[in-house]
């Protein structure tokens, strides 16, 4: 007997691997290589196709589709309507759709991505990311980055709680849980205590 919940209007392909605890809500389609952690929270209408890797305790929101090629590690937050691409590329006419064709997109623990966001594929979202609702992220986001508009710049820095981090003269700052940053440069920030 299956330890996750699907509801009876989604559709899981054989062979799909689903972690305990999942949820996956209503007109949902699980492709058959999919892998899917503990903890999940799929909302309505998503599609995860064979080859995507998801990690432990994700949230992913309405109207979200992970095309081959996308990874979410541990505690992604996909917020509704944000869209992933594989193929950087794409023509109708002359189709680029097998695997060597799709670009490899990596989030990274923490890291959220807001509503009608647009990651581009080839990208890393490192550690804590933060992409600003109806963002187009064209290339890497730094750790504990926020970035936002078209296309995305970083226009401040987030604790790994979610607290906006005001760094002092020196370059440190520290969230409302006691948590430790030093701005190194700007474009790196990073966790010290």
């Amino acid at each position: 007997m299956a330890n996750y919940f699907v509801h009876e209007s989604s559709y899981v392909d054989e062979g799909a691997q689903i972690g305990e605890r999942t949820k996956i809500w209503h007109f949902c389609h699980i492709l058959g290589k999919a892998k899917i952690g503990n903890n999940c929270s799929f909302g309505q209408n998503i599609l995860v196709a064979n080859n995507v890797i998801i990690g432990n305790n994700c949230k992913i929101q309405n109207n979200v589709s992970l095309y081959e090629g996308v990874i979410l590690e541990d505690y992604v937050f996909c917020g509704p309507s944000m869209v992933f691409t594989n193929v950087k590329t794409p023509r109708c006419e002359f189709p680029r759709n097998t695997s060597n064709d799709y670009h490899r997109t990596l989030v990274k623990r923490g890291s959220s991505i807001g509503a009608n966001a647009t990651i581009v594929c080839g990208v890393t979202l490192h550690e804590c990311a933060f992409v600003a609702a109806g963002a187009v992220v064209t290339k890497d986001v730094p750790s504990y980055a926020m970035v936002a508009g078209v296309p995305a710049k970083i226009i401040g820095w987030m604790s790994a709680y979610g607290d906006v981090l005001e760094f002092d003269a020196e370059g440190y700052a520290m969230d409302s849980t006691g948590a430790k940053y030093q701005k190194v440069s700007e474009t790196q920030v990073q966790r010290i205590a």
